[in-house]
C-alpha cells in the first residue's frame, strides 16, 4: 500500500536473491554482531537483554522471546535486505518470503538445543564453519553469555576474537550420544492413519479433538499416505516420547502399525516379530518393566505376552499387560451399592478377573450368554458360583462392556444405564439417555514431567490403566512379569498406585452428540 514496488513481484529473480544473501552476510551480520555485544553492556543486559537470556537451556521458542524494543532492532535489521531490493526492483516472491523463512528456520535451529548437524559437512567444506552456526556454538552463547555473538554466521565471532574456546569440543561431545537406558517402557502403535497427527510434532487441535471429523483432513490426505506408506515399509518401533517421574526414566516406543493391521491374522506373524524385537532391545538396553499397550498384548497375538516369555527364559525384562490394574479401576468405578451388574462383550483375562472380583464381593454377575456363563463358572472352580447368573433378562443399569459391544446390544439397555468399559479402546456411544465411562485409567500426579502423548480418548493428564500399570511395577520393583495366565493381585496395585499419586478418574461421561465430555479435574 505505501511502497508502489512491492506490488506484482515476479515469483523468481536471480539478482534479487543474490543481492539478498550479499547484503545480509555484509551489512545484516556486521550490524547484528555490534548490536548483540552492545545488549550484553551490563546496561542495556539488566534493562532488555537478560530476558532472553532466562532461558539458560534453550528451546526453539526462545528464539523470539525478548522485549519489545529489541524485537523493533531485529525487524528494522532484516528489513534492510527486504527494503534494498524492493528500491532496486530486484525483488521477488521467492527473495522475500525465502529471507523470511530462513530467518526463522535459522533462529529456531540455533536455539533447539539438540546437535544434529553431521560433522562430514565440515569436512567437505572447511570454509562452512564461519558461514553457518550449529546448535551447540549458539548454546555456549547461552551459558558463557560473553562469547558466540554472532548471528547466523560465525565470521565475525572469529574476526573479532570472540570465538568460545571450548566450541569444537562441545560440538564433538554433542554429536556423541549415548544410548538411552530407561527404566521402564510402554510398548503402543498407531491406531488410525489420521494419528500421526497426534504426535508431539503434530497438531494438538486435532489431538484435543480426535474424534471430531474436520473437512481439511481430505486436503491432507496426500501427507497421510504417505504416512501409511512409511510405517508399512519402517521395519522397527520408534521413539515417541520420554517422561521422568521420581526416580524412573521413562519412554514410550511405538510399533509402526494400525489397529486394521492388528485384525488381519496374516500380519501376525511380522506384527509379533517387531514387538519380539523391541522387548530384546529393551532387555539388551537394561530396561526393568516393559508395558504392552493396545493391541500389543493380544491374546490370539500372542497370548497376553506370554508367548515371548516362553521363547526366551532367560529374559531380565519383565513384560506387564497391566491386566490387575486396569481390573482395580472398573471394580472401583462401579458405584457403591450396587448388588447387580450385567457383563458384555469379549470374555477375556481381564473380563473373567473382574467377574471372579465381583462373585467374591457378593455381587451378581448377569451373563446373557450360555457359553461365556459355562465358561467363567468352570473358572470359579466351584466357588462363588451362586453369583454367577444367566438370564437374558435385561434390567441392570450397570453394563460393564468390553469389544465386541453391538449397537442392538446398547438398545436393549434400560434408560439412564451406566457404560463402564473394560476394553482398550471406547465403546460406540448411541445412546442419547445413558452414561459412558472412560476406559480404564487414571489421573497422573503433577510431577509427572514431559508427558505429551496419552490414548487420544482420554482428557489431558489422564493415562491409561495399563501404561499405570508398567510404572507402579517399576517405582515398586516387583520382579515379576503379568502377562499370560499370571494375574497381580488386584487390590495390592490399586494401592500402590494411590500411594504413589496416581488417581481416579471417577465421574462418568456424559454421552453427546459431540463426543465426550470428560471433566478434566474428575
Amino acid at each position: 500500500m505505501t511502497i508502489p514496488q512491492a506490488s506484482h513481484l515476479p515469483l523468481w529473480r536471480v539478482d534479487g536473491v543474490i543481492i539478498t544473501v550479499l547484503i545480509h552476510a555484509s551489512v545484516v551480520e556486521f550490524l547484528y554482531y555490534w548490536l548483540h555485544r552492545a545488549l550484553h553492556h551490563h546496561f542495556l543486559y539488566s534493562r532488555y537483554h537478560s530476558h532472553h537470556h532466562s532461558s539458560i537451556v534453550t528451546e526453539p521458542i526462545t528464539s523470539v522471546i525478548h522485549p519489545f524494543a529489541e524485537h523493533m532492532a531485529y525487524f528494522t535489521l532484516f528489513a534492510i535486505p527486504l527494503i534494498t531490493t524492493l528500491f532496486t526492483r530486484t525483488a521477488s516472491m521467492a527473495s522475500l518470503t525465502g529471507y523470511i523463512l530462513c530467518i526463522d528456520f535459522m533462529n529456531n535451529l540455533g536455539h533447539c538445543n539438540f546437535e544434529f548437524i553431521p560433522s562430514w559437512l565440515f569436512t567437505i567444506f572447511p570454509p562452512l564453519k564461519y558461514l553457518m552456526y550449529t546448535p551447540s556454538y549458539h548454546s555456549l552463547h547461552h551459558t558463557q553469555f560473553q562469547t558466540n555473538y554472532s548471528l547466523f554466521m560465525p565470521i565475525y565471532d572469529y574476526i573479532y576474537g570472540t570465538v568460545d574456546q571450548a566450541l569444537d569440543g562441545t560440538y564433538k561431545t554433542s554429536l556423541r550420544r549415548g544410548e538411552d537406558s530407561p527404566d521402564m517402557v510402554y510398548l503402543t502403535h498407531l491406531t488410525t492413519p489420521e494419528s500421526i497427527y497426534h504426535l508431539r510434532l503434530g497438531f494438538a487441535s486435532l489431538a484435543s479433538w480426535p474424534h471430531s471429523p474436520k473437512w481439511y483432513m481430505w486436503i491432507m490426505w496426500p501427507l497421510t499416505l504417505t504416512s501409511m506408506v512409511w510405517t508399512w515399509i519402517y521395519g522397527h518401533s520408534f521413539l515417541l516420547e520420554r517422561n521422568a517421574f521420581k526416580k524412573l526414566k521413562l519412554q514410550s516406543w511405538v510399533i509402526p502399525r494400525y489397529n486394521f493391521q492388528y485384525l488381519l491374522q496374516w500380519r501376525s506373524d511380522s506384527i509379533n516379530g517387531l514387538i519380539e524385537e523391541a522387548i530384546l532391545d529393551a532387555n539388551r538396553r537394561g530396561v526393568k518393566v516393559m508395558t504392552l499397550g493396545l493391541l500389543n498384548q493380544g491374546e490370539e497375538l500372542n497370548g497376553y505376552g506370554e508367548l515371548y516369555i516362553q521363547k526366551h527364559k532367560d529374559l531380565r525384562t519383565k513384560l506387564v499387560d497391566g491386566s490387575s490394574m486396569a481390573a482395580a479401576v472398573v471394580l472401583h468405578n462401579i458405584p457403591k451399592g450396587t448388588n447387580q451388574v450385567i457383563l458384555k462383550g469379549k470374555l477375556n483375562k481381564l473380563a473373567c478377573a473382574i467377574a471372579h472380583a465381583l462373585c467374591a464381593r457378593d455381587i451378581q454377575v448377569n451373563v446373557t450368554s450360555k457359553d461365556e456363563h459355562e465358561k467363567l463358572k468352570r473358572s470359579l472352580n466351584g466357588k462363588y458360583e451362586g453369583n454367577l447368573i444367566s438370564s437374558k433378562k435385561i434390567s441392570q443399569e450397570i453394563w460393564l462392556v468390553g469389544d465386541g459391544l453391538a449397537d442392538e446390544e446398547q438398545k436393549k439397555a434400560p434408560k439412564g444405564t451406566l457404560f463402564i468399559p473394560f476394553s482398550q479402546f471406547p465403546p460406540k456411544q448411541i445412546r442419547e439417555d445413558c452414561l459412558y465411562h472412560s476406559t480404564p485409567a487414571m489421573i497422573i500426579p503433577r510431577s509427572f514431567d514431559n508427558l505429551d502423548s496419552c490414548e487420544n480418548w482420554l482428557p489431558r493428564r489422564v493415562m491409561s490403566a495399563w501404561r499405570v500399570a508398567g510404572i507402579v511395577h517399576a517405582l515398586e520393583g516387583w520382579n515379576v512379569n503379568e502377562c499370560g495366565s499370571m494375574m497381580f493381585n488386584i487390590e495390592k496395585v490399586w494401592e500402590a498406585s494411590l500411594q504413589n499419586g496416581f488417581r481416579p478418574l471417577a465421574l462418568p461421561a456424559m454421552c453427546s452428540s459431540k463426543g465426550l465430555n470428560i471433566k478434566e479435574d474428575a
